[in-house]
This record gives structure tokens, C-alpha cells and sequence, in this order.
């Protein structure tokens, strides 16, 4: 099992706390594709992206189910927030792209899937 000192427990609290099974779904398709696809490495720079990425997907959905008004210049205003800390996020994952994932990467998404 992915062990908490690699990942601090309040990050996995925050995890199950803050969403919905639909948008831990999709967390863990983002990281799935963010380790397999773009070689990211498990970290916590990786969990905030992903992180970041789900909110990202809320306010999206938000906003086109008919919002108006000042719930959606907040989510619009938002959704640019967002853009802007995931960019940063994606630019220190980057940095450190691995060619092809290590046991690490395995335990971190299979970390967060039992706790589905």
C-alpha cells in the first residue's frame, strides 16, 4: 500500500471529505492518465494537479447548468483561478516526467482507489 509518508494523511482526508463518488472518478482518471500518459511521478505536486483539475470539472459543470448572474462571474472568474494554479502545478510535473511509471506510481493511483 501507497505509505502516508509519501502522501500527508490530511491530503487524504481532504480527498474524501471534499468529493462526491462521481468527482473521485474522475480524480483517479486523471491521475491514471497523468502517470500513464504524460509520465507524471507520484507526489503530492501530482495530487494537487489532479486535485485542482476536479475543481476545475465542478465549476465547469456548474456553470453550464444554467447558472446566471454572480454564480457565473464566479464561476467563470473561478475556473481562471484554477487554470492558472494547475498550470503551475503541471509545469513542476513536468520538470520531472519520468519515461515509464515505477511501483511508486502503481501504489499511489491504487492508494486512492480503495479509499472509493
Amino acid at each position: 500500500m501507497f505509505k502516508d509518508y509519501y502522501l500527508r494523511s490530511e491530503l487524504k482526508e481532504k480527498f474524501l471529505r471534499d468529493f462526491i463518488i462521481s468527482e473521485k472518478i474522475f480524480f483517479l482518471k486523471k491521475v491514471e492518465e497523468s502517470i500513464f500518459q504524460k509520465g507524471y511521478p507520484a507526489c503530492e505536486d501530482l495530487y494537487h494537479y489532479c486535485y485542482f483539475l476536479t475543481l476545475k470539472q465542478r465549476l465547469l459543470g456548474i456553470r453550464n447548468a444554467g447558472a446566471n448572474g454572480i454564480n457565473k462571474f464566479l464561476c467563470v472568474y473561478g475556473i481562471k483561478e484554477l487554470d492558472d494554479t494547475i498550470k503551475l502545478y503541471e509545469e513542476r510535473l513536468v520538470g520531472r516526467r519520468k519515461i515509464a511509471p515505477d511501483t511508486l506510481e502503481y501504489k499511489f493511483l491504487e492508494y486512492f482507489s480503495k479509499l472509493l
